[in-house]
């Protein structure tokens, strides 16, 4: 058995037709965790199994009864992230107020920071690296989406329901500010010092401000 239990996870099959266990089901959770830990912390070049087999707390052997090995592990995170990533974009709607909707997306990428942050270091890694593992995707489904809503908000631009803006430009500042306090956690702790607890709920106050003011029509 290998990568192929998480595959099939979702469909609770194994490739052989059987059943998965709840037992494989907490395995394959529990292995992912780490991985995830030890990812975001040392970035993949400096992630080994043996490490991640010490976070879940099981022997290598047992980890690779699981897994096929260190890549295969890294692109399964990188493909359970790419998900969860696109949809704070995809939830940016043309009904809506153009002003809302893009203010509501700023603290939708917030919120994902905050509850996330070891996925944004993930990723951040990734790209850092030059996205070997991942620039199909950047170049295929993320291109895609970002491509569809910088037409909508041009759209709303052009019509005068937002100041004219550079659509791409914009997307990519929403990214910046809001991942930032997940990728630079320790630099935002050791500047905010007392006000550190407070900071997602601060800066969703700031950025939506920000936002709001620098887009109003």
């Amino acid at each position: 058995m290998n990568t192929q239990i998480v595959k099939t996870a979702n469909s609770g099959r194994a490739p052989n037709g059987k059943k998965i266990t709840r037992i494989q089901k907490e395995k394959t959770t529990q292995i992912l965790d780490a991985a995830l830990e030890i990812f975001s912390k040392f970035g993949y070049r400096g992630a080994t199994l043996d490490q991640i087999a010490d976070q879940a707390g099981l022997s290598k052997p047992n980890l690779l009864y699981y897994f096929n090995g260190k890549e295969a592990l890294h692109k399964e995170l990188l493909d359970q992230l790419m998900v969860k990533w696109l949809e704070p974009l995809e939830e940016m709607s043309s009904s809506g107020d153009p002003l809302e909707e893009i203010c509501d997306y700023v603290c939708r990428k917030l919120e994902l920071a905050q509850v996330f942050p070891r996925e944004s270091r993930l990723f951040a890694n990734e790209i850092i690296q030059g996205a070997p593992r991942i620039s199909a995707k950047l170049s295929g489904p993320l291109k895609d989406l970002v491509d569809d809503k910088a037409a909508l908000i041009a759209s709303w631009s052009r019509a005068g329901k937002i100041a004219k803006v550079d659509p791409y430009h914009l997307i990519f500042s929403i990214w910046s500010t809001t991942q930032h306090y997940a990728d630079f956690d320790v630099q935002v702790g050791a500047v905010l010092d007392e006000n550190y607890a407070s900071r997602f709920e601060d800066a969703a106050t700031y950025l939506s401000t920000l936002f709001r003011n620098g887009l109003k029509p």
